[in-house]
This record gives C-alpha cells, sequence and structure tokens, in this order.
C-alpha cells in the first residue's frame, strides 16, 4: 500500500492564526495526520517584493493571486508596517494544533530571510537562524523540536550537520526521489532527509503541458501507478487553508479511497532503515513551476 507522508508549511501571521486551524479542523474530520512546520519570528513578508527580478516569479504572482491568498496586510509586513512576532502573538494557535494530536517542527525563524539569505550564509548566521528557531519552538511547546524543513527548500552546505547538533532527527528540507542521507560536503551530517517528492497544487496551476486538467486530478494520477510509491506532498498553509481548501479536500478524499495511507513525517520517518539509505548529494536546481533554485537530492529526476 503506497503511502503519503504530509508536510504543511506555515509561512505567515495570518496564515498561523487563521489558515492553519482551518486545516487541522478539516484533517481531524478526515482522521488524517499531518506535520505542521512553523514559522515561529517576524513575519516580513513584504521584503519578498525584492523577488520580483527573479525569473518566473511574476508568473507565479499571476498564476496564484498572492494579494488574494495572502492579503494586503501581510505583504506590507517589514516593509511599511511592522511584522508582527508569530512565536509570540500565535503561541495559543500553535499550542492548539499540537493539543490536537499533530506533528509541528520547524520551518524557520524569519521566513524572508532565511529563504533570500541561506544560500549564501556562513556557519555561524545559519547557526543562530537555526538556533533561534529551535529556540522560539521550546519556550512555545515546553519540549525541543525533532523535525526541520527549510523555508521554500533552501539550505547550504552547513545546515546538514547543524540540524543533527541542535536535536533534529529528520528534516524535509528538499525536492527529490526519496529519503536519503546527505553525503559529500555534508558527510558530517547524521539527519535524514525526508525530501519532498510531489509537485505543490500551486506549482501545476497554469502549466502549458497541464491545460485542461485539474491539478488533483493529476496528483491523483501521478500516485495510482501501477507500481505505486512512498512519497511526502508539501501544502502551503496560506494556499490549501484558504482559496484552495476545496481542492485539498477532493485530493484527501481521492486518496482515501484509492486505499492510500496518509500519514506525517514522524509516522514516515519511523518505517525508514536510516542505515540503509542512499548517500546523495544536495544541489541547487529548479523544479516546473516554481521560480528561482530549490535545494534538490542529486539523484533528482525530472
Amino acid at each position: 500500500m503506497a503511502l503519503i507522508a504530509l508536510k504543511i508549511d506555515v509561512d505567515t501571521y495570518r496564515g498561523t492564526r487563521e489558515s492553519a486551524p482551518r486545516l487541522a479542523d478539516l484533517l481531524g474530520r478526515l482522521g488524517v495526520p499531518a506535520t505542521f512546520l512553523f514559522s515561529l519570528g517576524p513575519d516580513h513578508t513584504g521584503r519578498a517584493i525584492r523577488r520580483v527580478f527573479r525569473r518566473g516569479f511574476l508568473g507565479k504572482v499571476k498564476r496564484t493571486s498572492v494579494v488574494g491568498h495572502y492579503g494586503l496586510k501581510t505583504l506590507l509586513y517589514g516593509v511599511l508596517l511592522p511584522g508582527p512576532h508569530i512565536g509570540r502573538r500565535c503561541s495559543a494557535q500553535l499550542q492548539d494544533i499540537a493539543r490536537r494530536g499533530f506533528e509541528v517542527g520547524v520551518h524557520c525563524f524569519d521566513h524572508v530571510r532565511w529563504q533570500d539569505g541561506v544560500g549564501r550564509a556562513s556557519e555561524p548566521w545559519t547557526r543562530r537562524e537555526l538556533t533561534l528557531a529551535r529556540d522560539q519552538f521550546t519556550e512555545i511547546f515546553d519540549r525541543p523540536p525533532v523535525v526541520h524543513g527549510a523555508a521554500g527548500w533552501q539550505v547550504n552546505h552547513h545546515v546538514p550537520a547543524l540540524e543533527g547538533e541542535l536535536g533534529f532527527r529528520y528534516a524535509s528540507d528538499t525536492r527529490g526521489t526519496g529519503p536519503f542521507m546527505p553525503a559529500g560536503d555534508q558527510s558530517a551530517a547524521t539527519v535524514p532527509q525526508l525530501p519532498t517528492t510531489l509537485p505543490t497544487l500551486d506549482e501545476l496551476i497554469g502549466r502549458a503541458d497541464l491545460r485542461g486538467v485539474e491539478p488533483v486530478d493529476h496528483l491523483l494520477a501521478v500516485t495510482a501507478g501501477a507500481l505505486p510509491r512512498d512519497h511526502v506532498f508539501t501544502l502551503h498553509a496560506e494556499l490549501e487553508g484558504g482559496a484552495y481548501l476545496p481542492s485539498f479536500e477532493r485530493l484527501l478524499r481521492g486518496w482515501q479511497e484509492r486505499g492510500v495511507r496518509l500519514t506525517d513525517l514522524k509516522g514516515y520517518a519511523a518505517q525508514l532503515d536510516v542505515a540503509r539509505l542512499p548517500r546523495c548529494g544536495i544541489v541547487a536546481g529548479t523544479v516546473e513551476g516554481r521560480s528561482g533554485t530549490l535545494a534538490l537530492q542529486s539523484q533528482w529526476k525530472k
């Protein structure tokens, strides 16, 4: 039976307060586990305007209605409005997600700062950002985090070793084909990578090769092959917990009807034999439907 682990990236203050609880309601109603990864510091979403010069970014804005999904106020945080501190102002919402039985973990401290800065950052900078996120998580949940999923699938060669040093047991920082141990420059790593293996809903919208095909139908077809395999599916609270909520519910029900076992990253990691995982490098590359370069498993096959 195929297994699909659900990873929910929560990027913003609004997403934490409104969208994550909405997703938790849906998942609870359907009896589906998932891992919520939270941004825990200030919401500086407005500073992402610098990405306007990145190839493909304007196309994404047109396809996915960024203002509609995130809200105008969110797009002003860190530019014309002070960025609210998510961990301090949303601790009740964060704790409630955990109380409902969902796995919770670290996405980042400052989402925009990590996504735009980590690629060229030093070891001290990277250590500081991960430590800030870990410590904020520990303050909120009264226990240290065990799972990290890098914001925007952005890492540098310091990240894998630091994850082990800071107490993370598994991570989902990359895009790829299946679980692996980081190798090469990341040879000191002890934390297995559980890469996102499926396209996200927003990456499928507007793709020229999928005209006339609903993103949900495409995902159901991709995961229903003659030789089904395990996957990690990433969703974003601001999208699937907002305008895409009906589509996400249809996707979940479709998987359930097909006998797919839905789980969280904890459940996925628990059934792995870490000693037998392949060693793969982490390289920079592109993914169709998403702007910029991402951290990819070196065995990535498009």
